[in-house]
């Protein structure tokens, strides 16, 4: 694949997270969360990234066409997005695959909770108490799927591109997930916040 047919557009979460839209798939195995350089050993994408100068990644997280960044640097994101953009492009255009499968958990702890069983409790807690609580705003949120006990989910109705979305979902949605199911690793956000009634980020029009 040639690196200059793949575009990227950045979309900053805040001064910690970005989301960066690829205009092709990244990891069509589900979701990949690394939290370490440890953890990337084996996929190139994640490798290059946590090896950028000064961005300090915390934490990673790839699905389908999209990346999200966490890091620790005080810096702007527009300190860093060219370094990412080229770490995406270079590793997808170098005919490896730039995510590997998340290596299977030992076996024998016996107290390891299945996504299935997770993804029934979550979507419990969405149904009883989540979607409740964002209706009286218009809006609903949707369980996409659970994978290595991180949750996928959809913002829709009135939470597609409100600029409190990223609000509901660390402090009202967490918070609930982290009560109610602390077998829960994390939350992803797949929503296109961009083709929302109100999108709170205009993409760049490069």
């Amino acid at each position: 694949m040639d690196a200059a047919e793949i575009r990227i557009t950045a979309e900053p979460i805040d001064n910690q997270r970005c989301k960066f839209m690829v205009s092709v798939p990244v990891f069509s195995g589900g979701v990949r969360r690394f939290t370490a350089p440890e953890e990337a050993n084996g996929s190139p994408l994640a490798e290059a990234i946590f090896a950028i100068p000064g961005l300090s990644v915390s934490e990673l997280i790839v699905s389908g066409n999209l990346v999200t960044v966490v890091k620790q640097s005080p810096a702007p994101w527009q300190s860093f997005g060219r370094a990412v953009g080229n770490a995406i492009r270079s590793t997808l255009s170098a005919g490896v695959p730039a995510v590997t499968a998340a290596p299977k958990p030992a076996s024998g702890g016996g107290a390891a909770v299945t996504d299935d069983a997770l993804y029934e409790q979550v979507a419990k807690v969405f149904d009883e108490q989540v979607n409740p609580m964002v209706a009286r705003h218009g809006g609903r949120v949707e369980l996409i799927d659970v994978q290595d006990a991180v949750v996928m989910l959809r913002m829709g109705g009135g939470c597609q591109g409100c600029g409190m979305a990223d609000v509901t979902l660390r402090q009202g949605i967490e918070g609930m997930l982290a009560q109610l199911v602390p077998a829960v690793r994390g939350i992803v956000d797949i929503t296109d916040h961009t083709s929302g009634a109100n999108p709170y980020f205009q993409a760049s029009k490069k």
